[in-house]
């Protein structure tokens, strides 16, 4: 376990305590209540979000406690001494069904269903929602590398750019997504995660000459080495200099493994490197590509461009998830003791979903992702001929006969993760099987096609008629 003999019971917002003291202090905290995470627009107007985040958070759930030191923190917060001895003995014991972490999934269905008591429902929402949402968002953000790269690897570099410590969970989400490697050497320890690295400007002017640097790094690192060779003057010393170290380390039974641009326009370096390596005879030696990279840059150099680029190190905005700062995942409420709740809306898309449910996916005659259902959790989806648009039910479309699967898995039972260990490379594998059956049209970047979730007639009338309970309570 990374976070043996440590305690994250304060991990959470305060409301989330102050309201956990407030229905223990008036016996709701015996109610058996469940709730729902999910999330309402996929990052970077895509059509599809990976989910990712799932092992940290029940590994962190598992030491979601309170030690000593911590209860007499909160005692100094003004929180009551009869529920700091409950928080004494806390644990999450309440159960967990879960998508698959590496699934792709769909905005405003359920990826996650929580149960229990009032309490420890609640107090575990800021914990899961900072760890899914931000590895989702990471994740999101390497597939989407992974689209446009191909089969040409990339890797992490975005350690010095990241939010803190969150550089250990988005490095192993963009893993997830599909990095090759990171720069990143305590996730790499921590994850399992392959970890990569060459030489930084610095290192060459430490040395009186671009040549000696080169040299000095060869000797030191013969049997992978990778040259910067922007540093001062990429076609007029840095190419040349490395041919030079790469000759030389051939007459010692040794290879040159790659050059790597940092700056300039990478597309026309890159085709003019690739030349005078080739006129060198040196067409082993890879082209590395850095600097401000995203899908969008890599998609033109690759697509538009031609360039001649072997591999990409990317670092800023794939580990900040840059364009968008977060996904705005939520956590909402949806039963007490087997009763449906809902948070209510005059508008409709406000509206939850209330009661324990279900996710079914739906496959086409080709096999290929064609609908994902949200259904009440008793209900049986042999029965279920129709599925609804959530907001306009006039939209709707015949299920019936297709083959399906259930999406949940049971993820936390009696105080323990249920889930195999799986490193992040297993993840990103299933990640592509799954990828591979959803269409085309979702995963291009500009006005990708909706991938549609409807709800089942029976949660439909439901909700209708929790609501009009609602308006009548109201009114």
């Amino acid at each position: 376990m990374i976070f043996n003999n440590q305690h994250f019971g304060l991990y959470t917002d305060f409301y989330e305590l102050t309201m956990a003291q407030g229905y223990y202090s008036c016996g709701k905290h015996r109610q058996q209540v469940t709730f729902d995470y999910y999330f309402r627009t996929n990052p970077y107007k895509g059509g599809f979000t990976v989910f990712a985040g799932l092992r940290d958070f029940l590994e962190l759930l598992e030491h979601f406690s309170y030690s000593d030191s911590d209860i007499d923190f909160l005692a100094g917060q003004g929180l009551d001494r009869d529920f700091l001895k409950y928080l004494s003995e806390f644990r999450f014991r309440g159960t967990i069904y879960s998508m698959n972490e590496g699934e792709m999934v769909f905005p405003n269905e359920p990826i996650l269903r929580v149960e229990g008591n009032m309490v420890e429902c609640q107090l575990i929402e800021s914990l899961l929602l900072n760890i899914l949402n931000f590895e989702s968002l990471i994740a999101t953000k390497a597939f989407r590398i992974k689209l446009v790269s191909g089969k040409k690897p990339f890797a992490d570099f975005g350690l010095r750019r990241a939010q803190g410590l969150g550089a250990l969970h988005a490095s192993r989400a963009a893993c997830i997504g599909g990095a090759g490697s990171t720069s990143n050497v305590m996730a790499g320890k921590m994850f399992d995660i392959p970890v990569s690295g060459t030489m930084a400007h610095s290192w060459i002017q430490s040395f009186n000459n671009e040549l000696d640097a080169f040299r000095a790094y060869a000797n030191t690192h013969p049997t992978n080495t990778t040259l910067l060779v922007d540093t001062y003057d990429t076609l007029r010393s840095g190419i040349p200099n490395a041919i030079t170290i790469a000759r030389e380390m051939e007459a010692k039974g040794q290879r040159l493994q790659a050059i790597r641009l940092d700056s300039g326009d990478l597309a026309y370096l890159s085709k003019k490197a690739r030349k005078m390596l080739d006129n060198a005879k040196l067409q082993s030696v890879k082209i590395v590509a850095s600097n401000q990279l995203n899908e969008h840059v890599i998609k033109t150099l690759l697509q538009d461009q031609n360039a001649a680029i072997d591999a990409f190190g990317i670092g800023t905005e794939l580990i900040t998830g840059k364009e968008n700062a977060a996904l705005d995942g939520v956590y909402k409420l949806t039963e007490i003791d087997g009763e449906s709740r809902m948070k209510f809306s005059e508008n409709i898309e406000k509206v939850t979903l209330p009661g324990k449910k279900q996710v079914i996916r739906y496959f086409d005659e080709e096999e290929k992702f064609y609908r994902d259902g949200i259904l009440l959790n008793n209900e049986n989806p042999i029965e279920v001929d129709f599925l609804y648009h959530p907001v306009y039910p006039e939209k709707n479309t015949t299920v019936k006969g297709m083959k399906y699967e259930y999406l949940y898995v049971k993820a936390w039972e009696h105080g323990k993760s249920l889930l195999p260990v799986k490193y992040p490379t297993e993840i990103h594998d299933f990640l592509e099987t799954r990828a591979q059956l959803l269409p085309e049209e979702h995963k291009r970047f500009i006005s990708p096609h909706i991938y549609k979730v409807g709800i089942s007639h029976q949660l439909m009338q439901n909700r209708n008629s929790l609501a009009n309970k609602i308006k009548r309570f109201t009114n």
